[in-house]
């Protein structure tokens, strides 16, 4: 297998094949083939028995098998049809045909692909391909990454750090605090991911029912689409399209993955930074290396490779979303093309939160570091004193105390005798003179 990997081109073939292998169910030549099929025999059943003739259990069981029964022999026997046909779907439809008269049901085969265009069964297909992987796959790695982020805001709740701002020291906060915002974030995008609704059409060669409403003219073509699309096969009906399903839910999609991929991109570069700054360490595995010549050396490379593959999965899904909603015409083919490159943005964006998660699992807290540093930034404490100050009135409250700390370091000496000589209540002297760099946190501890 190892020997299989060393020659693939991308690495979602090779270094990353787990990905591939599971992403591949959805997104590969061989998955985009099987749900093909089962578009074509769901419709041909669905047009036969409300339309044509009953069908009876033993041949509607039968015709179901060919897609059941579906696996790389059929692929095989299919893809030898297209070096024939050049036309993909075409050789799906010959490939039917071939299976119908093997069982005797010939009086199906004129049924097949009946007043239909081949972007009727591509666009749905797609549609199921990219609902199947989403619910199957992409929100369980999600949740995976949100529920170790919660874990970290709850165990890390308490916990005061120093916050930085222009990379600045700031007003300080605690580290639960600032997963919880990460946690929100995600959750909020993934309900508005959820709620796009996948479209697709049924509507013959540009989106008229011209062939289907000329064979069935009594029949009303819109409603036995809608119901096709609607209750077979449980996706949204897109009823004004050319020949092609426009895109425009593909593209909402793509454009939510890409917004949480950033997201996971600011936790990758966030959690580089706080490493690097010593608020935390990573778990040393003894049998790891983390430098070819610097034996001391334990990197945070799994936010890093994140950082590259979300990256990279965000510079396909930011092509893809301007390429697909636009079509000459009434169609070309160059969609079709893009398309195939859907299982790459979102096998680089799966790769990216798997190695997000991973980084996240190492990590340990350095609460002495954050507490020593802590203890020596007095200065964030001009904010609290300038408020108070400004709440009795004092002008230039502001200038006060940028004139005490602003580009300099202060103890809590400074800062205490400072507070001693303002002109204000005992009480919120007193309350100033409690107040320190480690307890100033504001409602951080319990948002």
């Amino acid at each position: 297998m190892e020997e299989l990997k060393a020659f693939e081109l991308c690495p979602l073939d090779g270094r990353y094949s787990d990905i591939k292998d599971k992403l591949s169910l959805y997104f590969s030549e061989y998955a985009y083939m099987k749900y093909r099929t089962f578009v074509e025999i769901e419709w041909l059943i669905y047009l036969y028995s409300k339309k044509v003739a009953n069908i009876s259990n033993s041949e509607y069981e039968t015709i179901k098998d060919i897609y059941s029964n579906f696996d790389i022999q059929t692929y095989q026997k299919i893809k030898e049809e297209e070096k024939i046909t050049n036309h993909d779907v075409k050789a799906i439809e010959y490939f039917i045909d071939k299976k119908l008269k093997e069982c005797n049901l010939n009086r199906f085969i004129p049924f097949v692909h009946f007043g239909l265009t081949s972007e009727d069964i591509n666009n749905t297909a797609y549609a199921l391909m990219i609902k199947d992987f989403l619910n199957n796959c992409y929100y369980k790695d999600l949740n995976n990454i949100i529920k170790e982020i919660k874990e970290k805001m709850l165990l890390y709740k308490k916990i005061p750090f120093l916050a930085h701002t222009h990379g600045q020291p700031a007003t300080p906060t605690t580290v639960g605090k600032e997963f919880k915002v990460y946690y929100y974030r995600l959750n909020e995008e993934i309900k508005k991911l959820k709620s796009i609704k996948i479209k697709g059409k049924f509507n013959g060669a540009t989106g008229n029912y011209s062939a289907l409403h000329l064979a069935y003219p009594e029949l009303d073509v819109v409603s036995f689409s809608k119901y096709f699309i609607e209750e077979i096969l449980k996706l949204n009906y897109n009823p004004y399209t050319t020949q092609i399903e426009n895109h425009d839910y593909i593209v909402s999609i793509l454009d939510e993955v890409r917004h949480i991929n950033n997201i996971i991109l600011d936790l990758d570069i966030d959690m580089w930074i706080y490493i690097s700054k010593e608020y935390f360490s990573l778990k040393v595995i003894k049998e790891e290396v983390g430098s070819s010549t610097m034996p001391h050396k334990v990197n945070p490379i799994n936010f890093e490779n994140s950082e590259a593959n979300l990256e990279l999965a965000n510079g396909l899904l930011v092509s893809l979303s301007n390429k697909l909603p636009r079509s000459r015409m009434q169609r070309d083919l160059s969609d079709s093309s893009a398309l195939r490159n859907l299982g790459v943005a979102f096998g680089y964006s799966i790769q990216g939160i798997k190695e997000n998660l991973k980084g996240m699992k190492k990590i340990i807290i350095n609460k002495k570091y954050i507490y020593d540093e802590l203890e020596n930034q007095w200065e964030v404490l001009a904010e609290p004193i300038q408020t108070i100050l400004r709440k009795y009135g004092i002008q230039d409250a502001y200038q006060q105390l940028k004139e005490l700390t602003r580009g300099k370091r202060v103890d809590k000496s400074i800062i205490h005798d400072f507070i001693r000589t303002l002109d204000i209540s005992e009480k919120d002297k007193n309350e100033l003179l409690k107040l320190t760099p480690l307890t100033y946190i504001g409602l951080a501890d319990k948002l």
